[in-house]
């Protein structure tokens, strides 16, 4: 009862909860609160503080800056109790509504700006040529159609996968190591309307996830770039729940030696016996390969699996 009386406590306040509406949106960090809400940043700070001290907000830290978001899943139930009681229409929050609005927009602007600056306004389909609509479509033919659960993605990018999935997830979670990539996904996730998805800083081979916490994990041309794609499918496995899904979306094993050059591929793409060998040997078992032909004799596959037993390390190498 005091944890529950505290956090009543701490949104008893007009600019907290004016805060937790903004969040409500989405995360944001304290420059962006500054500018919407008109308050200096030491006072919102504390605001911010007390509101993460009551479990109301959560903090997240990337590079310099910190991101502050309803928590997901249980934890952020009373947030969302208490937002979803919030008027429909107030004046006040209106006004937040109105400036986060354009807010959201610059902040879209200036990363894709950044981005562009340093050459990296691309996508990986894009760059290949491959057939990126084909392959959303087979995607979403893997998983499960009333619905998904809480979902991760694995190196987001841009985000595209958690705008793709996000309608059928309660909840998901993207991680990449590029901040710009973040932020792009940030952009993205926003203009989509899609609050209960977020992006987070990570490590592919050190996910900062509990075991078996996710219904379905997707790594989406990710596995190439990786110097070992094992220990990378050994944490995807660790935090999926028994019987969840696994989907690794990557190159059919080709010939194209420019591609480990020109793209930085470690790997050539994979054979549907090497995909199966691994993920074996990590406690999932192998569903039935797709297939997407794309262009200069490349070919997208997709691997599904099912979570069966607790995470293995007993990684098969691979040969190039």
């Amino acid at each position: 009862m005091d944890a529950l009386l505290a956090a009543l406590r701490a949104a008893a306040e007009p600019t907290r909860i004016r805060l937790l509406a903004l969040a409500a949106r989405g995360a944001f960090c304290v420059t962006e609160f500054t500018e919407i809400l008109g308050q200096s940043q030491p006072r919102l700070s504390r605001h911010l503080k007390l509101l993460c001290e009551a479990g109301l907000l959560e903090r997240v830290r990337e590079g310099a800056n910190a991101w502050f978001a309803v928590p997901a899943g249980r934890a952020g139930a009373l947030s969302r109790e208490l937002i979803a009681r919030l008027p429909e229409h107030d004046p006040v929050l209106d006004a937040d509504r109105r400036l986060a609005a354009r807010v959201l927009a610059e902040r879209a602007r200036a990363a894709s700006e950044s981005f562009r600056r340093k050459g990296a306004d691309w996508d990986e389909m894009r760059a290949l040529d491959l057939p990126a609509a084909a392959v959303e479509t087979a995607l979403l033919g893997l998983l499960p159609q009333g619905g998904i659960g809480r979902l991760l993605d694995i190196g987001t990018g841009t985000g595209r996968v958690l705008e793709l999935l996000g309608p059928r997830a309660s909840e998901a979670v993207g991680i990449d190591a590029s901040t710009a990539m973040l932020a792009l996904a940030r952009a993205r996730l926003a203009r989509a309307g899609l609050p209960h998805c977020a992006v987070r800083q990570g490590d592919m081979y050190r996910l900062a996830f509990p075991d078996a916490s996710f219904d379905a994990v997707v790594l989406q041309m990710v596995l190439h770039h990786a110097e070992e794609p094992g220990d990378v499918l050994a944490e995807a496995a660790r935090v999926l729940r028994p019987g969840g899904a696994l989907v690794v979306v990557d190159l059919q094993r080709h010939a194209r030696a420019d591609l480990i050059e020109r793209l930085a591929h470690r790997w050539p793409g994979f054979t549907d016996a090497e995909m199966a060998r691994l993920l074996r040997a990590v406690g999932v078992r192998p569903g039935q390969p797709v297939g997407v032909p794309g262009a200069g004799a490349l070919e997208v596959r997709l691997w599904p699996a099912a979570r069966i037993a607790a995470a293995a390390r007993q990684i098969p190498a691979l040969v190039m």
